[in-house]
């Protein structure tokens, strides 16, 4: 049996963060995994930018009521569920996620957790264990399935490099330079057609 491991941001949603920062006019939060390898730094980073903009969760779920899947995400998910086992291992976390996560038809999701003080100010964040998608690609080896992963940042190459199989989706130049072993992406054709050949090969 084989399982097809997916980051969500970037391969299936657009990046919540970047979409907040353009509807909030903060630059400053634009950065993403594709900048920052050091997801703490990352993330410190942006709490210190939302207790200083006054912003909170509330603020941020309601962008994210507005936003859809990347177009052709959810046929993309539909072609892959009968073929495949599917699991969605993102750097994000359940209270950004879930209303993406129904439009999409609900697949499996591993992430991570948000902590907001009685204001609905963010305060810490919550991983449900470090270097999770890598550690996750491990045990699902470990039950004798075949991974096969894609994803499109610098968290998600050592899932890459973990799984039997691993393909980078619409990464950025840097990413493309610094981690030639794998084949890119462009869309969810070259994708599909990707994944059939790593199925075949593993």
């Amino acid at each position: 049996m084989q399982i097809v491991c997916l980051d969500l941001e970037g391969v299936l949603i657009p990046e919540i963060w970047v979409e907040f920062a353009a509807r909030t006019g903060i630059p400053e939060l634009k950065r993403t995994t594709r900048d920052e390898p050091n997801y703490d730094v990352l993330m410190q980073y942006r709490l210190g930018i939302l207790k200083q903009h006054g912003l909170g969760l509330p603020d941020i779920q309601k962008v994210i009521a507005e936003m859809g899947p990347l177009p052709g995400a959810k046929e993309f998910i539909e072609w892959l569920r009968p073929r495949f086992q599917v699991v969605i291992l993102s750097d994000t976390f359940y209270e950004f996620a879930m209303p993406l996560m129904e439009q999409l038809g609900f697949p499996t999701l591993f992430c991570h957790k948000l902590e907001a003080d009685a204001q609905g100010f963010l305060v810490n964040y919550h991983l449900r264990m470090p270097n999770q998608k890598q550690e996750a690609v491990k045990r699902f080896k470990e039950l004798n399935f075949k991974v096969i992963a894609s994803g499109d940042s610098y968290n998600d190459t050592t899932m890459l490099g973990e799984a039997h199989a691993g393909i980078l989706f619409c990464p950025p130049d840097n990413v493309i330079r610094e981690f030639p072993q794998y084949p890119v992406v462009l869309d969810y054709a070259q994708l599909q057609d990707e994944i059939l050949k790593a199925s075949a090969r593993i």
